[in-house]
Formats: C-alpha cells, sequence, structure tokens
C-alpha cells in the first residue's frame, strides 16, 4: 500500500477542499489545521453543530454564525425524505435553499437507518427501508448516496457504510466490514462534482484487527479525510475512548480526522488530545429543548425548583445573549410554562458554550499546552496540581 501515492491522487482529484495541517501540541497529538472548502475555511479542532433538516434547532443561520459555527451538519437521510434532494437540488442546493453559505458536512444517512431496526434490511447492493414518517418504502445504494449529497450541494460528503450495533460478534463484524469498504469503492467510483470532498469511515466495531485493517484498505481507496465509525452505538465509555486513542494516529495526518456523533465536552476533550479534528452532535440543542445547560461549572438543570430565585446567569463566564441578559429564575420560568423562546435562549447559550469550547481548545494547542488544558478540564486540577503530580 503506497499511502503517499494515495494521499496525491486524492489532492490532484480535488480542486474545491483541501487540508493544512498547521501545528502539532508538543505534549500530546492534538493539531491545529484549516479546511478550505467552496464556502469558506473552517479551523480545526471544530465542532459541527447539526442541522438535521436543514436547520439547527432554534435558531436562524445568522444566529448559527454568530454564535461562533463555521459548518454545520445536514442529514441525507431525512433531506432525501423530506422535501427530497431534487427539490433542494432545484432551489440551488441546501446552502442556498437554507441561507447559509458557509460549509456544509452531509452524513450518509447510514446511522439513521441503522436506527430504524427491523424498518430496514441490508443487502450487498445497499439498504432497503421504511420511511419513518409514512411507512413508504426506499432504496439507498453507495451509489444513490453520494448522487443525494451532489444534489445538495454539500461542501463534505460521506461514504455510505454500516453502522454496526454493539455488542456484535466477530463474524458479523467482519462480514460488515469487508462490505463497507467495498461501498466505500463504489461510493468514490460514482462521485460526478470534484468540488465536494468525500470522507471514508472507518468501521469494525470493537475490534482493534478489523478496524486496523478496515484504515489501511480506506487508505488504500483514498479520500479527503477520514472517519471513526460505529462508536456511541451503546459501547462503553472505555472502549470507545480506547478506539480512539489507538487508531486515530493510524489515520493519514495530512487528512481530516473525524469523530463521529461524539459530542460531550469530556469527550471532545480527551478525543483532540490523541489528535481528532472534526466533532458532531445533536447534544447542545437536543438537552437545550430538554431544559439542561452545559457550563463552564458543569451541567444546570434549569427547570430544578432551586433556580426559582436565581439572579444570575446561566454562566459568568459566558459571553453569549443569553447569559448578557437574563437570569436564570427567568429561563426557569420560561422553561415550566412551555415557551417557545425557552428553547431559544437555551440553544443561544448550548451552541455558545461549545464554540467557546473549541476556541479554548485551539488555543491551549497553538500555545503547546494541551496536555494541561487537558487535566484541567477533565480532572479539575488547576497547573499548579498538575505541576505537582
Amino acid at each position: 500500500m503506497n499511502t503517499e501515492s494515495k494521499s496525491q491522487k486524492q489532492e490532484s482529484r480535488n480542486t474545491g477542499f483541501s487540508f493544512q495541517l498547521l501545528h502539532k501540541d508538543s505534549g500530546s497529538k492534538a493539531r491545529l489545521g484549516k479546511m478550505t472548502t467552496p464556502h469558506g475555511e473552517v479551523d480545526t479542532p471544530v465542532f459541527m453543530p447539526v442541522g438535521t433538516q436543514g436547520t439547527v434547532k432554534g435558531l436562524t443561520p445568522e444566529n448559527v454564525y454568530d454564535l461562533g459555527a463555521r459548518i454545520i451538519l445536514g442529514n441525507t437521510y431525512h433531506l432525501y425524505l423530506r422535501p427530497g434532494h431534487g427539490l433542494v437540488e432545484a432551489h440551488g442546493g441546501l446552502h442556498k435553499f437554507m441561507n447559509w453559505q458557509h460549509p456544509i458536512l452531509t452524513d450518509s444517512g447510514g446511522f439513521q437507518i441503522y436506527s430504524l431496526g427491523a424498518l430496514r434490511k441490508i443487502t450487498e447492493e445497499g439498504i432497503s427501508f421504511q420511511s419513518h414518517i409514512d411507512g413508504s418504502r426506499h432504496f439507498i445504494s453507495p451509489e444513490i448516496c453520494v448522487e443525494i449529497q451532489e444534489a445538495l450541494g454539500s461542501d463534505i460528503m460521506m461514504c455510505l457504510d454500516e453502522c454496526v450495533s454493539y455488542p456484535a460478534g466477530f463474524s458479523y463484524a467482519e462480514k460488515s466490514l469487508d462490505m463497507t469498504l467495498r461501498w466505500a469503492k463504489r461510493c468514490g467510483a460514482s462521485r460526478r462534482n470534484d468540488c465536494q470532498a468525500l470522507f471514508g469511515i472507518s468501521q469494525g466495531s470493537e475490534y482493534a484487527i478489523l478496524r486496523k485493517r478496515g484504515i489501511e484498505e480506506l487508505i488504500d481507496i483514498g479520500f479527503d479525510g477520514y472517519a471513526l465509525g460505529g462508536l456511541s452505538v451503546g459501547e462503553p465509555k472505555e472502549i470507545m475512548r480506547e478506539i480512539t486513542a489507538d487508531f486515530t494516529p493510524l489515520l493519514p495526518e495530512d487528512k481530516p480526522r473525524y469523530l463521529m456523533g461524539v459530542g460531550l465536552p469530556e469527550d471532545i476533550v480527551e478525543s483532540v488530545y490523541h489528535g481528532i479534528d472534526m466533532f458532531d452532535c445533536v447534544l447542545p440543542t437536543r438537552n437545550a429543548r430538554n431544559g439542561m445547560l452545559f457550563t463552564s461549572t458543569g451541567k444546570v438543570v434549569i427547570r430544578n425548583a432551586r433556580y426559582r430565585d436565581d439572579d444570575s446567569p446561566v454562566d459568568s463566564e459566558c459571553d453569549c445573549y443569553t447569559c448578557r441578559n437574563y437570569s436564570r429564575a427567568y429561563l426557569r420560568h420560561l422553561f415550566i410554562a412551555g415557551e417557545i423562546l425557552a428553547v431559544v435562549l437555551n440553544t443561544i447559550h448550548n451552541i455558545r458554550y461549545f464554540m467557546n469550547l473549541m476556541t479554548n481548545i485551539r488555543t491551549a494547542i497553538k500555545e503547546n499546552r494541551y496536555a494541561i488544558f487537558r487535566q484541567d478540564f477533565i480532572y479539575g486540577l488547576t497547573v499548579e496540581e498538575i505541576k505537582n503530580k
């Protein structure tokens, strides 16, 4: 396997996307990079807010940008079902359709189809499934998956893969990996728009021998970026972190490294330590709708009675609109009353928290103090305490 030639081949083909590795932290595998796409540049490590159906729930695109997001995620499965990729394409693509003129990554829809359980059937040709909306029957192959994403016009597309549930027997995981790799080749071969990047997805469940072989074969095919998939599907956190630590270094250094669906702040901080560049998760928006807010001192469940008379902001260290203008008592009142504004204000805060977290991560890497930042964030240790350990 000649990884250098494969990398050069991919770069010579793609004229709309590039990745530049800018700096590596001196005390960890954390790295700074810059992705260049047809719709703008993205500094990494980066967290991508999830805009499942062409919207980050509760916010306008202008809100999302002002909060610091420079790339969002759209969902191929949901946009295919409603309103349909043909309609989105006819309206100028997803960027124009949703009025977001900045980078977009679309996932393959494989995870959502995996979540359908008995409503889907996987074969070598692709995935047959019933819509969760109306029960209508559909089929997505690797070729159709790329066709949908090209119609949506995303800056980064993901290959179709099979997401294996946990636990999975070795034999099934091996067969699934082999099929995922064949699908990856078909995705690459069916690609028509070289301005859209295409990322391959590593599978193999918890089995090291499968993960290693899968990554090697993905690299041999050649992609613009590489993702660790098949995690956060019910496995113990220790396994997720072990796989991230062991296999991130095997991904090409000169390409973006994406950990799919992982979004707890402590997991982001830990995974950056091992060299991950990209994250996405529904937690900021979903938890906002459920009244759970992320803060610099821990989680705040705003419906709790303890906040009834609390005149302080959600987070005194946060500079978001919500924290600058409203008290915990007011936010609790809105949430208990079922007001839509509760969702909006909570979402503004949670998204800003994640954007600030990524800014702080990038600053720590640039200043070669990421190992200390990680210890302080995860274990609550001060610099002096770390030095004395």
